[in-house]
């Protein structure tokens, strides 16, 4: 064993136990993360605007700080923007995380020096819990890569300016820099099939054991290997043992994946985020990832099905219950207060608090009144590739509200395949089941003859990365959107469909 190997799992170990103790008591950690936020931020813009001094209980917080997205923040961070200091933190952000906004374009979420060191640490925690988990510290010594956007950055008034990935690129500890591919000057490069192509220039050789990215575009990153050298992973890295994902459910991808590679690796899920680093997988044996609660973020949740309504209820952990769909709402040591992240969670435990994401708030399909959301159609993929001979690629789900002549309205399923099942009719009833089976609104659509059982449109290969490259979101921390209810995604990649 060499001494970095060594030295490894004796801090995992350390880490082990400091986590163990947050975790084993979670409403003490968050409600010291909430006086402590509260009281940090209390002579700010934001805190002197709603009352801060005044606040000495949850309850008042809840009567004083509404629930905000970005857009109802906006013009807190405009100020911080233009240089101004405490207004939703003390002094100015090290940095804004700039991503694609919706309504309003850019998005500059801050992230502090307090909030930074967070996201730094649960990245390398999550590697230690698993080292200490497992015992597995082979990879310590060999090259690691993180498919990630470009580390270079920008200035805005004195704050520095760029992707999250490549912010946390400048915070690679020494000890791993010499492990650590691609080089900078690739890491660089904005074009991102420029990039990919580079990397495996650069890798091919090299003895990798941690890869890391979002899962569609380290699934890029394999094929271009795969074709530039006619191996399988596991056989040119045939020490590579771990991936570690975030941004989207891998299991839809993991049989590709395992074709790729020729063997199953060992797998670490993340829940990081430009607003914070929530949760990350602390069990190879279960499901569901850690949340982080002694990072600076405190945490509420609101039921998805009650959301929209007016007043609905905020919880916090205490009165949460397990796989109830909740939008997460946070507040941070970043000055983002009583934030809708837009994501969705389900909790699988109580002890220690263990989440799934389900979807976003937004992404959804209910034009009839179902209420599909990611986490369903994710799992109903999984099961019908898990008992069919189809490898998938990507897909997307939509609802067909006006078919043509006098078929009944139907969702639409757009997959591009890697291989197209044998049996393509019990591939649709696989998936259809799945999703009765999990969402009672849609099996009784169904049953009820409102809808016809979905319908499959195949996508071209390449299909899905035209369609992000022509929206200007190929790679880095990009995502596909997995479903949505209206049309726009679809109608443009129907223009992508296979012929028959």
């Amino acid at each position: 064993m060499s001494l970095k190997s060594l030295g490894a799992k004796i801090f995992a170990k350390n880490i082990a136990s400091k986590t163990a103790k947050w975790a084993n008591n979670p409403f003490e950690t968050q409600q010291r993360v909430f006086n402590e936020i509260i009281s940090k931020a209390s002579q700010t813009q934001f805190g002197k605007d709603h009352e801060f001094t005044a606040i000495e209980s949850y309850s008042d917080f809840v009567k004083k700080v509404p629930i905000r997205d970005y857009e109802q923040l906006k013009h807190y961070v405009e100020q911080v923007v233009e240089g101004k200091e405490d207004i939703l933190w003390p002094g100015k952000p090290k940095y804004f995380a700039k991503t694609s906004g919706t309504t309003s374009g850019a998005k500059y979420i801050p992230i502090t020096e307090e909030s930074i060191k967070y996201q730094i640490e649960a990245s390398r925690n999550a590697i230690l819990n698993y080292i200490h988990e497992t015992g597995n510290t082979a990879f310590v010594d060999g090259k690691m890569i993180f498919l990630q956007g470009s580390p270079e950055m920008q200035e805005k008034n004195g704050i520095k300016l760029g992707r999250l990935s490549g912010i946390s690129a400048h915070y690679v500890p020494n000890y791993l820099q010499k492990n650590r591919l691609p080089s900078w000057e690739t890491n660089c490069i904005e074009d991102w099939e420029t990039k990919v192509n580079t990397i495996v220039k650069e890798t091919m050789n090299e003895d990798m054991t941690i890869i890391a990215g979002i899962p569609s575009w380290v699934q890029m990153y394999f094929e271009k290997l795969r074709d530039k050298t006619g191996k399988p992973i596991g056989e040119l890295f045939k020490n590579f043992n771990l991936f570690i994902y975030g941004g989207v459910n891998y299991e839809p991808y993991r049989a590709k994946f395992e074709n790729l590679i020729g063997r199953k690796v060992d797998s670490i899920e993340l829940f990081p985020a430009s607003e914070g680093f929530f949760a990350y997988q602390n069990s190879q044996k279960e499901k569901g990832m850690l949340l982080l609660l002694n990072s600076g973020i405190f945490y509420e949740f609101v039921k998805s099905d009650e959301f929209f309504e007016e007043d609905a209820k905020r919880l916090t952990l205490k009165d949460v219950e397990l796989h109830v769909n909740y939008v997460m709402i946070i507040s941070t040591n970043a000055g983002l207060w009583a934030y809708n992240l837009g994501d969705t969670v389900q909790f699988i435990s109580l002890k220690p608090f263990k989440i799934i994401v389900s979807g976003r708030i937004k992404h959804f399909i209910s034009a009839f009144g179902e209420h599909v959301i990611a986490k369903e159609v994710e799992e109903a993929m999984q099961q019908a590739i898990s008992q069919s001979d189809a490898q998938v690629n990507e897909f997307t789900v939509a609802p067909q509200i006006t078919p043509e002549g006098d078929q009944l309205p139907y969702h639409e399923w757009l997959i591009e395949f890697e291989k197209e099942p044998s049996d393509k009719s019990k591939f649709i009833e696989l998936l259809d089941s799945s999703l009765q089976k999990q969402n009672s609104y849609y099996f009784d659509l169904i049953d009820g003859r409102i809808l016809q059982t979905l319908k499959i449109t195949s996508i071209n290969k390449g299909g899905f990365q035209a369609y992000m490259k022509s929206i200007g979101k190929l790679g880095g921390q990009n995502k596909v959107q997995r479903l949505a209810n209206d049309r726009k995604v679809a109608d443009v990649l129907s223009a992508q469909k296979t012929e028959g």
